[in-house]
């Protein structure tokens, strides 16, 4: 690491979340370097300064944990719920300081990344960098081509239009219609809004990619670490500007 770094991406190397939540921290007045409280936009170095988060010293970690978890429906997607539901992070038992990358609401399952590497959590999350997440959705009657288009186009929300989306019909069972997703935005419940707008309803929401990680053949709660290729896939992410 260089000599010195701004705070809150060492914040984010020791597993303090994204660099915009240890930001956050910083803000809060949380984070001290050698006894004083420290500023937004600081620099340290840590093996040379003393930087705490509430009082507790702050370790920078040298290898980082990634993991797979298929969420369950119910499962909140933080890293702590204050009215003490079970989180993502409570269904895997490991020593790491571990937290969602994204989220998925309580409803929808399937693929969430875990992770103590803040600077990876940001670039899989941020707009700018556009990762695919796919979706297998159900969705309630036979959807027409029109709102398949309309939705491809994107449709216009409280927010503004929706980026263009990939969908496409997997099958039709009874009176339901399996799509597949892919979208390159993360607007809170978007899939759900938007399938609503259209005139239908989501049955069910299964994440089943995000950027090179797919969710395979995992069942709910089950949760792997990534291969060794899926590190790699991940590590070219990290490195891009």
């Amino acid at each position: 690491m260089p000599t010195q770094e701004r705070l809150q991406k060492i914040l984010a190397a020791a597993g303090h979340g994204s660099r915009r939540a240890c930001e956050d921290l910083i803000r809060a007045g949380r984070v001290a370097v050698n006894g004083r409280v420290a500023q937004l936009g600081q620099k340290a170095n840590p093996a040379r300064d003393r930087i705490t988060l509430d009082g507790k010293a702050v370790q920078v970690i040298k290898k980082h944990t990634y993991v797979a978890l298929y969420k369950p429906v119910g499962v909140v997607s933080t890293a702590h719920d204050p009215k003490g539901r079970q989180t993502v992070v409570d269904m895997v038992p490991l020593k790491a300081r571990l937290y969602p990358v994204g989220r998925l609401d309580m409803l929808s399952e399937g693929l969430i990344l875990l992770t103590d590497d803040g600077d990876l959590a940001l670039k899989l999350t941020h707009p700018r960098y556009e990762h695919p997440k796919e979706y297998n959705v159900r969705v309630s009657g036979h959807v027409s081509e029109k709102a398949i288009t309309q939705w491809q186009e994107g449709v216009l929300l409280e927010e503004g239009k929706t980026a263009p989306a990939k969908v496409s019909i997997l099958r039709r069972k009874g009176k339901h219609t399996w799509l597949r997703v892919v979208l390159y935005e993360g607007r809170k419940r978007e899939i759900r809004r938007v399938v609503e707008l259209l005139g239908y309803s989501v049955q069910q929401l299964i994440r089943v990619r995000i950027g090179p990680i797919r969710l395979g053949q995992m069942k709910p709660g089950e949760w792997r670490h990534l291969k060794e290729r899926e590190m790699a896939e991940l590590r070219k992410i990290k490195n891009r500007p």
